[in-house]
Parts: structure tokens; sequence; C-alpha cells
């Protein structure tokens, strides 16, 4: 089986087709929220700590950590989220034992922040422009981490499945040239918002099914299927149990609401990825919390002190 294998400094996560689904947390990216931007252009990390606490107690598995903000002292992001990133890396590396990914479209960004991290990081990422593949291929083969590969090239994002899965399959051949297993490549097959294209979904469960033929694990942000649409989190919470079901293995996505982090845990469930249904009774519980009063944050974080919670193996038991 592909056992794609993330390490922090204490705690091993493995992305596979026989692992429970892997939730890495988006909400450490200032892209869209200006309140973020503004501090972290500050020198002010106060929502980064309480993001990066608060998605682990919700049940994130691995952090997403993005540092694009665009200075209005300095426009110039390849001398400014460089040593930002670095910043906010060993921060959130301060504050929990999960697995991080190193997000930038910066490649000095994440060289960096490569150079940071402790263990084994997942960079974020690669896509099939050949310049992007000269840049990021060689920082994967140096510093022996898996990568995220986006289905788009110099051409740009396809409507069309077929070309996207070529564009995935390129990335893994290059990558091969680097020396790089395909188990180490997370492909993103681009979802696309169902709002605006109907077959959305369908593209995408088709094009996971595929992906497998490659020796791969995937991952999406999530939520672009839902985008433009009222009610997303019930569009989210259909969504992400069919993808599961077609064999995508993670997802870059919100796990601070309740509803998709429910569909989640109900689908490994289904899966036979939750032995004996130990995490479903868990969560379950922490869902009572939740009905007698508390916020779902509130209640996810004190099963997490109770000792409840399973994110990842401790080093060593892999």
């Amino acid at each position: 089986m592909t056992r794609t294998v993330l390490e922090s400094k204490s705690k091993t996560v493995v992305i596979g087709f026989d692992e429970p689904f892997c939730v890495i947390g988006e909400r450490i990216n200032p892209t869209g929220r200006k309140k973020l931007a503004a501090e972290l252009e500050a020198g002010n990390y106060t929502t980064v700590e309480l993001d990066a606490l608060g998605q682990v107690a919700c049940g994130a598995m691995v952090l997403d950590v993005n540092a694009g903000v665009v200075y209005n002292s300095n426009p110039n992001p390849n001398e400014t989220e460089p040593p930002l990133m670095v910043a906010m890396l060993k921060l959130v590396q301060g504050l929990v034992d999960v697995p991080l990914c190193i997000d930038s479209s910066v490649p000095a960004a994440l060289e960096a922040g490569l150079a940071a991290a402790e263990g084994r990081p997942l960079l974020n990422s690669v896509t099939g422009e050949e310049e992007r593949l000269e840049r990021v291929l060689p920082l994967v083969k140096k510093f022996n981490v898996p990568v995220v590969a986006i289905s788009n090239d110099d051409s740009g994002i396809s409507m069309d499945p077929e070309v996207r899965f070529a564009v995935a399959k390129k990335i893994v051949e290059r990558a091969a040239d680097f020396g790089i297993p395909a188990h180490d490549i997370v492909v993103d097959p681009l979802v696309m918002p169902v709002g605006a294209l109907a077959t959305a979904g369908r593209q995408v469960f088709e094009l996971v099914r595929r992906l497998r033929e490659l020796g791969v694990n995937t991952t999406c942000g999530a939520s672009n299927i839902s985008f433009g649409l009222p009610n997303r989190h019930g569009v989210n919470a259909a969504f992400l149990p069919m993808a599961i079901g077609a064999g995508m293995t993670s997802a870059i996505m919100n796990p601070v609401r309740s509803v998709e982090m429910e569909a989640i845990r109900a689908a490994n469930m289904l899966m036979d990825h939750d032995a004996n249904g130990f995490e479903w009774i868990r969560f379950s519980r922490v869902l009572e919390a939740v009905k007698e009063g508390a916020t779902f944050a509130e209640a996810s974080a004190a099963a997490l002190a109770a000792g409840g919670a399973r994110g990842g193996r401790r080093r060593g038991r892999v």
C-alpha cells in the first residue's frame, strides 16, 4: 500500500489507502484574512497561536502553515516571506506536536521553511509548470520530504479531467527522475466549484480512482467544491465521505466545523479505518457536550486535555 510518512519532532502521521483520512488544517493562512495578514505584518501571532491549538483540538492531524502576506511596507514576497515562514513554523512547532505542511508559492520561503522544520513536513506545493518543477523538486530531494503535486501546468488549469490526470502523471515521472518515489507525491487533482461546473464532484471521484494507478496519495482543498453556494458546510460534509469512498486520502480543510468532522469520523468507521469504532465513540461524546451547550472547539479541547484524541503515532511506531 502507498504510505506517505509525515513527522514532527515527536509524532508520526501516515497518509495511506488503509489509514484514517488525514485532516490537514488550513486556517494558518492569511489569504483572504485581512485581520490575520495585518497581525502578521505587525509581528503579532495571537491568531496563529489560537488557530494552531484550536485546529489540533478539533482533530487536525497536520497543520498547513502559509506565510503569504503582502506587506504594505515591502510588497516583495521574496524578501518578506522566508523570515515570516520561519518565525511561524518555529512558533507552531512550539505549541503543537503534529507534523506541518509548508505552504508557499515562493521557493525561497519553501527552502527556509524546510531548513527550520522539525521532523518530516509536507511541502506544498509543486505544479506541472516547468519552472516550478525545476525549482521545487530539487528541494524535495535535498530535504527528503513528501510534496503536494497540483494538477496544473504552463497551460493553466484544465477543465478536462484527462488533462489533469496527464499533468499528475508527468509530475510523478519527473519526480522519479530526481529519485523521488511515487509514495512521496500527494496529488491534488483540483476540485472545481460544483456551483459553476455540475460535473465537478463526479470528475474528482473518477480522477481519484485513476490516480491510485500512479501509486500516489491524494489531497484537495475541500471547501472549493462548495464555493459560491449557500449552506457550504452541508455540501462539504456530503463531498468528503464520497471522496473518501473514491479513495481520497487527505484534505486541506477547516477542522473547526463539526459537520465536516462528523462526516469524516463516520466515513473512517465505515471504511474500517477506525478500530472498534473508538474514534467515532470519542467524537460522539464531543457532540454530546456540544448539545449541552459547549462550542465544538471547547468540547474538542476538553476531550484532548482528557487524553481522548489520537492525532497520530509517537515516533518509532511506524
